[in-house]
């Protein structure tokens, strides 16, 4: 019979042994300004994200991406817009994708880091050292 002592130091090794398992940034994901909430997906080998509410789409459900840069696109709705596209990488941190802001139509090359399970930090670039970061929550 093994001493509860060599049991424990067994479990301790074999813990220091194999990796921790890394936060995964799928889910659904609250934001630090305007309500928004997005839901941030696998696609293919990269990560993307599609704004599912905000604090204007619930005051009208059929707002569009008015202030979009490109006026070929301000007709598409606010409601499932996609915000995130291209991010690969991993576990932790995902880069080369875009950000794209319907606040100001713009879309900057960003950058997701999961701090834990729970928070991710994104970060959107004009051009480095012109950035923006959140931390966003989960929700689900």
């Amino acid at each position: 019979m093994k001493s509860p002592l060599f049991l424990a130091l067994a479990a301790s090794l074999a813990a220091l042994a194999s990796p921790a398992l890394a936060a995964d940034p799928t889910g659904l994901w609250q934001t630090p300004t305007n309500g928004g909430q997005v839901r941030i997906a696998r696609c293919g080998q990269a990560l993307c994200g599609t704004l599912v509410t905000s604090d204007h789409i619930r005051r009208e459900p059929t707002a569009r991406d008015e202030n979009n840069k490109d006026a070929s696109q301000r007709n598409r709705t606010l409601r499932n817009l996609p915000m995130l596209t291209g991010f690969t990488g991993g576990p932790t941190e995902w880069r080369g994708g875009s950000v794209y802001n319907p606040a100001d139509g713009g879309t900057y090359r960003g950058t997701i880091t999961m701090t834990n399970d729970n928070s991710l930090r994104l970060r959107g670039c004009i051009v480095a050292p012109l950035c923006k970061t959140q931390t966003w929550t989960r929700i689900q």
